[in-house]
């Protein structure tokens, strides 16, 4: 099955409370708004600010592989481009089409509190964070700016950002507080 036919298939499924539920759901993904802002606010917060800046760092590391190096390397036309019958639920977004930028963020966001080792740290909001990931990939594909390889690779490159940006400041923390130095 091609991925044009995968997302005409996910058409079928609209209702108008869904489109808006989904349209207003994506939106707080422009930009990275929503997983910069949860950033910020573990960063506040004195036992999770390690946490809020590896979110940070997950989301910048991401934007960097995503939106600065491979978007503008690729150039792949969104499938409204290449369906422009279809109802857009929401503004055409900026920029080409692989991979998600919304998606890596959102996973940049869940693999930074999902790699993160600190047992202060409560769990429940990884998995939250996790849930909210998974959906909003899913939610650009019934918006129809992204195919399923454009979310699955933002998922990849956003896992991966988290991976590094726990590494990251799992090593800054170790230099910087003594531990680790033999």
């Amino acid at each position: 099955m091609n991925e044009l036919a995968i997302l005409d298939a996910i058409q079928t499924i609209h209702a108008g409370w869904l489109d808006t539920l989904v349209a207003t759901f994506t939106s707080l993904g422009n930009a990275g708004a929503l997983f910069i802002f949860t950033g910020l606010v573990l960063c506040c917060i004195p036992r999770t600010r390690k946490l809020g800046v590896a979110v940070l760092v997950a989301i910048a590391l991401g934007a960097l592989v995503t939106n600065l190096t491979i978007k503008p390397l690729l150039m792949r036309p969104r499938p409204c481009d290449v369906n422009p019958e279809v109802i857009m639920l929401i503004p055409r977004p900026h920029g080409s089409s692989f991979p998600s930028g919304h998606t890596t963020a959102a996973f940049a966001c869940a693999g930074a509190l999902l790699f993160m080792r600190d047992p202060r740290a409560p769990q429940a909001l990884a998995i939250v964070a996790l849930i909210v990931a998974i959906l909003m990939g899913l939610s650009r594909l019934y918006c129809y700016v992204h195919y399923p390889t454009d979310v699955l690779a933002g998922c990849l490159i956003g896992l991966a950002a988290g991976f590094a940006a726990a590494k990251i400041i799992e090593i800054w923390t170790q230099r910087h507080t003594g531990r680790g130095n033999a």
